[in-house]
């Protein structure tokens, strides 16, 4: 499958995803994977390394990483090296929010002691400017 085909596939899962239901919640979630099992003797991962390899992923309109951006809600790293990810986008419309979620998989499954990366995107609670950092906000402010 071409990358146009897979970006397609993904950017559709998230749009159905988005779609509410009778009663307002949402009815499908998005969810990215990346990696696989982890050798058992593999040590572990640390947190700051799986918040430095988020921070390697940016949104390309305004060059501002996902963890500053605050767009990452939970991170829960299982005794088995698998990784769950909380995360949401700054709007359901934004341009790349069908491309962040795997991106940030991507980049934390990269690293050693990783084994399985789930990032799930949450709707609630809904981003705000507040979530980001001071130095964000900063460089927000120039677009």
């Amino acid at each position: 499958m071409s990358d146009n085909k897979i970006l397609d596939k993904k950017e559709e899962q998230l749009l159905e995803a988005m779609g509410l239901g009778e009663n307002g919640a949402m009815q499908k979630d998005y969810i990215a994977y990346a990696g696989g099992k982890m050798a058992i003797d593999t040590p572990k991962a640390t947190r700051d390394d799986i918040i430095n390899a988020l921070k390697t992923v940016s949104d390309p309109e305004i060059m501002i990483n996902i963890w500053d951006m605050g767009l990452i809600y939970r991170i829960e790293q299982k005794t088995n090296g698998d990784i769950d990810i909380d995360m949401t986008v700054t709007a359901p419309t934004c341009p790349v929010a069908g491309i962040l979620p795997q991106q940030a998989a991507d980049a934390v499954s990269s690293i050693e002691g990783v084994g399985l990366v789930t990032v799930k995107v949450v709707w609630e609670p809904a981003w705000t400017i507040e979530n980001m950092s001071e130095e964000a906000r900063a460089m927000f402010e120039f677009f």
